[in-house]
């Protein structure tokens, strides 16, 4: 099939996706912000009316006293808690199930997230099942939630997913580790708190891959087919903070000032997601994910500039807004010029952060058949413009080891 003849497919098909989204209604939450935040989120949770609250994270957050930190809270204001811990990167319905089982043994009435992306999308998606069924495979898909589901809430330990800001949660299948995507409005938490605190002392490298993952949801939004006044307001300024306030987080971790923005960048950006969608990076970085583990924000940062610059010439004005957003253009250099430009200081924003040109267990025997894939999803997404197989074989050829071997000694 040509290009012409796939691109007014996916049209035809993005058009027929975007009315149920231009139909939903607005969507508002409360989000409590900065210095003992949890602390609010904690009391608001009892003001709700919960009484035995399901507690979704991972082992090592509780053994660092950060779940701690919210039980004590919810205890001293009369609400039980049951934690799950058993959260690992990329969650699976494996884990899905586990969670729910406990939230119907001890019948939980409400469920708190504490976690970076997966602890929430897991958290979205237990909180979702318990009362649709049971069963979160189910619900995959667009609007497959028809009853509300139990009041969530989250605490988001990472700047990066903005899951605590979107409709949809990410979840993988355990057998084939194919990513598969949910959303639907009522998964949106009720209330959430962006608390710099949880943040401090976060591992540079934990820094850099979230952080990356912030900045690819803006900028994905921001040249969106889908982009909307809003969405693009969200981007912009997260575009901008992340800019700024990244390098600060990355090189000192106990950076207050820069924890909190990176917060709040984060969540802007996935506010940003909910009318703009993800696009060809994301479609690349889940393949990476599936076939070899790659973590989710380290592979959108490997691919961005490649797939930026792929996209250059039909994303060129708002790619050039950014260029000239954080400095590196100004009103009197040409769009094509900022646009790369802007592209170029993705790129060095990477080398800055320590994220590696090359993705050591790429194989070149895996290529055609991620690019299948990749391809396959990017084609769901309101992309400025689909990638072909060769196209998209091709920019993961930049990430072979050789290629970075090749470019070392150019």
């Amino acid at each position: 099939m040509s290009k012409f003849f796939r691109t007014l497919l996916q049209r035809t098909y993005l058009a027929l996706i975007a009315i149920p989204f231009k139909l939903m209604p607005s969507l508002a939450y409360m989000a409590f912000n900065g210095q003992g935040s949890t602390a609010q989120l904690c009391r608001h949770i009892a003001r709700q009316g919960a009484q035995r609250v399901l507690i979704v994270s991972d082992k090592i957050l509780v053994e660092l006293g950060i779940v701690g930190k919210a039980v004590d809270v919810l205890k001293e204001e009369g609400v039980e808690c049951v934690i799950y811990d058993g959260i690992l990167p990329d969650p699976t319905f494996a884990m899905v199930d586990e969670g729910l089982a406990l939230q119907q043994q001890h019948k939980c009435d409400a469920v708190l997230a504490i976690g970076g992306g997966s602890s929430i999308d897991c958290a979205k998606t237990i909180a979702s099942a318990a009362t649709n069924g049971r069963d979160g495979r189910k619900l995959e898909g667009y609007f497959k939630v028809k009853t509300m589901p139990l009041p969530l809430f989250a605490l988001p330990t990472t700047s990066g997913t903005g899951s605590e800001a979107t409709i949809a949660a990410v979840v993988s299948d355990p057998a084939s580790h194919e990513k598969c995507f949910l959303a639907d409005p009522k998964m949106l938490p009720k209330a959430v708190a962006l608390d710099a605190d949880l943040l401090l002392g976060m591992p540079a490298p934990i820094t850099a891959a979230t952080g990356m993952d912030a900045l690819t949801h803006a900028v994905e939004t921001y040249i969106s087919l889908w982009g909307t006044e809003s969405s693009n307001g969200y981007g912009y300024a997260a575009v901008k903070m992340i800019f700024d306030y990244l390098p600060r987080a990355y090189r000192d971790g106990n950076d207050a000032e820069a924890r909190e923005q990176m917060a709040l960048a984060a969540y802007y950006a996935g506010m940003a997601i909910n009318d703009a969608g993800v696009g060809n990076v994301h479609a690349i970085a889940h393949q990476l994910g599936r076939h070899y583990g790659t973590p989710h924000g380290l592979a959108n940062a490997l691919v961005m500039p490649e797939v930026l610059r792929f996209m250059a010439k039909a994303s060129e004005k708002p790619l050039a807004e950014l260029g000239r957003l954080i400095g590196v253009a100004d009103t009197s250099t040409g769009d094509a010029q900022a646009a790369e430009k802007f592209i170029d200081a993705v790129a060095d924003l990477n080398t800055r952060l320590g994220v590696p040109d090359v993705l050591d267990t790429l194989r070149e025997e895996d290529i055609a058949a991620i690019a299948a894939d990749a391809v396959k999803e990017g084609a769901g997404y309101p992309v400025p413009v689909l990638m072909s197989r060769k196209e998209c074989q091709a920019i993961l050829r930049t990430l072979l080891k050789q290629t970075g071997d090749a470019r070392a000694m150019a």
